[in-house]
């Protein structure tokens, strides 16, 4: 069974089948768990607009909009990429099996539905969304936002603070799947290719956004490609700034920041790293110049700077 936590896990049924709601709803509120329950597609959609589920039942025959379609509306939900929709269905051919794949389930179950089978799945989806939560949250707090996108450009999954950056860079319909706009997908299959000879081919502005830069990081899976968000620095330190100071590149672009006056938290957003690596990189800055604060770099950055102008 499941075990019992602080927190209630929410589950969703979506089933117009009295006998399948009686008996799931009895046996997952017997393993600890809120039950919400869904007639239809319709119904399950007003009901995500109010709260998020942890977990999805979902039932693919159903009059009116069944279950493969009431899958793919919820995926569209940022907010519900990560619930975990486990399929039921008397349908057991191949086909089905991965159409409700493919519409976003990670499981397919057969009716009539075996219990203890059931919690059991339940139990081992609940666990992977929540490492897979729990990762894509401590990537956030390293300062790392990243997203995977397939070859169309279309969202697959976005950390939380790199979803929040998109949402707030670009507006989507609802009933549309969020896409990167062009010339994006056109970068994106130079650099899937391994066309990425020059950093202008490996990182792109988002269109609409030039505060923002979009890194290519490698191929997750077949259709599956890993980027990086990051604020854009606008201007790059030049290399003869590092070299002439013995800095290294990333440690002249610290500098530089650090020159215009941004906090430790602006550069580690701006250039993508998390706030205690800048740190680190500013203990290096300092040896190297031998200066003991950023008042007194910043001043030899400004000097540089001035040099070469």
């Amino acid at each position: 069974m499941i075990t019992e936590s602080k927190k209630r896990d929410v589950a969703l049924i979506v089933d117009d089948s009295p006998e399948t709601l009686r008996l799931l709803t009895d046996a997952l509120d017997g393993a600890g768990m809120t039950v919400m329950v869904a007639l239809d597609g319709a119904a399950a959609m007003r009901i995500v607009d109010q709260i998020t589920p942890d977990i999805v039942l979902l039932d693919a025959v159903m009059p009116g909009l069944d279950g493969f379609e009431t899958c793919r509306r919820l995926k569209r939900d940022a907010g519900l990429d990560h619930v975990p929709i486990i399929f039921m269905t008397g349908l057991a051919e191949t086909e089905h099996i991965v159409r409700g794949l493919e519409a976003g389930g990670v499981d397919y179950v057969t009716k009539p539905i075996a219990v203890e089978e059931m919690l059991a799945r339940i139990r081992v989806h609940l666990a992977n969304a929540r490492l897979t939560q729990s990762a894509r949250a401590a990537l956030d707090v390293s300062g790392r936002y990243l997203l995977a996108v397939n070859a169309e450009g279309k969202i697959m999954w976005a950390t939380p603070q790199a979803q929040k950056l998109l949402s707030d860079a670009l507006s989507s319909g609802s009933e549309d799947d969020v896409v990167l706009p062009d010339p994006v997908p056109l970068w994106l299959d130079q650099a899937r290719k391994g066309k990425a000879g020059s950093k202008a081919t490996i990182m792109t502005a988002l269109p609409g956004n030039d505060q923002l830069r979009l890194q290519f990081m490698g191929r997750l899976g077949t259709n599956e490609f890993l980027l990086r968000l990051a604020k854009d620095s606008g201007t790059e330190t030049p290399a003869e700034f590092s070299s002439e100071l013995g800095l290294t590149t990333r440690e002249g672009e610290v500098l530089s920041w650090l020159a215009k006056g941004k906090t430790n938290r602006d550069i580690a957003q701006i250039l993508g790293l998390s706030p205690r690596t800048i740190d680190k990189h500013l203990e290096q800055i300092y040896s190297k110049l031998g200066v003991e604060n950023r008042t007194a770099a910043a001043a030899i950055a400004v000097n540089a700077k001035h040099r070469k102008s």
